[in-house]
């Protein structure tokens, strides 16, 4: 009986403490605390169908729940999954779980990166946000 409420403790506390434990790769500017290291990234790199915008395109014509591809650069760190990305055109808000950045790859406001994901806007209200699926490191 010690063995199984022992077993539903610790299986009912993972989910609680794995956000503690994963944290990004991203090094560059913060409104948070420093985080440590980060999970492994989606392997593909070929072509896609997505097609590539820039922030400004996305946010005057994209719909809710399209996917789009944003190159550019991850400016600030804004707490949690939460950043900022921009481009020459314009900045927005988008959210990276810990698992898209890639293991061992510093990532800061200097380095361009390529994101994929899925676009979030508010019918009411002027929020706007990219649900990062994929993170790419351009050279």
């Amino acid at each position: 009986m010690k063995k199984q409420s022992l077993v539903i403790a610790l299986a009912l506390a993972l989910p609680l403490a794995l956000p503690l434990a994963a944290s990004a790769q991203y090094t560059g500017p913060s409104t948070q605390p420093a985080a440590g290291a980060g999970a492994s990234g989606t392997p593909y790199a070929g072509p896609s169908t997505v097609p590539a915008m820039s922030v400004k395109q996305l946010i005057d014509t994209g719909k809710d729940d399209q996917y789009a591809t944003l190159r550019g650069f991850i400016v600030s760190h804004d707490g949690g999954e939460h950043y900022t990305f921009a481009d020459e055109t314009g900045r927005i808000k988008v959210e990276i779980d810990a698992k898209h950045f890639p293991p061992g790859v510093k990532i800061d406001d200097k380095v361009r990166v390529e994101l994929t994901g899925e676009f979030d806007k508010d019918l009411i209200g002027s929020k706007v946000e990219l649900d990062v699926k994929r993170l790419a490191v351009l050279r």
